[in-house]
């Protein structure tokens, strides 16, 4: 169980998806996302949290479903979302892919965004798929695939990135490195179809734009 792609719908707004989810082996509910995977019509495995924001008629519609429910108290030290990753780990995700949770609250915002350089799932790809944006927690290194003019931001969490090396981008990095505390990395673009992005040590969120 150490193969598998596993989907955590998070509550929040839901803007429209710029490219279609991925094929999907589990799929978690953060409280409102189950009704946010409702809406795209995709069945969810498990819901986990304190269930204060899902809806009352998709809650009943989860129970009915025979969903399973991981249910915790309000008064707890992690968010729902952070719960179901936790959720995901544990069911053997080898790569996860947050949907939704943007909009609302700029805290809730920023500690999503966060949330994906976490050192729990340091051995685990991670994704997000927040309105048109593509965002992945970059480790060692990735491939984004995109459009020649699509903009690529690259930041660094929690602390320096070192050894920061990319090809395809309008401005190129060879062996450099971004600081969490710097803009350098912002409003890259893509000259050719994929885009490297290589480094030695640290964390990078790779913020993919793609073009109208």
């Amino acid at each position: 169980m150490d193969t598998k792609t596993v989907l955590v719908f998070a509550g929040g707004e839901m803007a429209d998806l710029m490219v279609p989810l991925p094929d999907a082996d589990y799929v978690i509910a953060a409280d409102s996302g189950l009704d946010r995977a409702a809406s795209l019509g995709v069945g969810v495995d498990l819901l986990v949290g304190d269930l204060d924001s899902v809806s009352p008629a998709g809650l009943a519609s989860a129970r009915e479903s025979g969903v399973a429910i991981e249910e915790h108290p309000p008064d707890k030290d992690a968010t729902d979302l952070e719960l179901s990753l936790a959720a995901a780990v544990r069911h053997g995700a080898a790569r996860i892919v947050v949907v939704g949770g943007g909009g609302g609250r700029v805290d809730h915002l920023l500690a999503n965004a966060m949330l994906l350089a976490s050192p729990g799932w340091a051995d685990i790809d991670v994704e997000w798929m927040v309105g048109s944006a593509h965002v992945l927690a970059i480790r060692t290194e990735a491939t984004i695939h995109g459009t020649p003019g699509d903009i690529l931001t690259l930041l660094a969490v929690g602390e320096p990135a070192d050894g920061v090396t990319t090809a395809g981008l309008a401005y190129e990095l060879s062996d450099e490195v971004l600081l969490a505390s710097s803009t350098r990395g912002v409003s890259n673009q893509l000259v050719a179809d994929t885009a490297t992005i290589r480094l030695r040590n640290g964390v990078l969120l790779a913020i993919h734009q793609r073009g109208e």
